[in-house]
């Protein structure tokens, strides 16, 4: 799971708006806190790597797929 291209914060609350979730059931299912997950959208903080992989694999179980820049791994998209 690490050392794969991190979702960034536009991307986690875009995958939460097209899901309907709340930063609480982001919470839930990805066991990160609301805090960190709140903190990191508004770019408060960089969460480590793990934590990162942890959220993007809660919204790819829920049917959701990121894009990223290949070139630098930076993330441009939801899908």
């Amino acid at each position: 799971m690490v050392n794969e291209p991190a979702v960034s914060p536009a991307q986690v609350r875009a995958a939460r708006a097209w899901l309907n979730w709340t930063q609480d059931e982001l919470s839930a299912r990805s066991g990160i806190s609301q805090r960190t997950i709140a903190k990191y959208e508004l770019g408060r903080s960089v969460p480590h790597a793990d934590t990162l992989s942890r959220i993007r694999h809660s919204f790819e179980s829920a049917g959701i797929g990121f894009q990223f820049d290949g070139v630098i791994a930076t993330g441009i998209g939801v899908r």
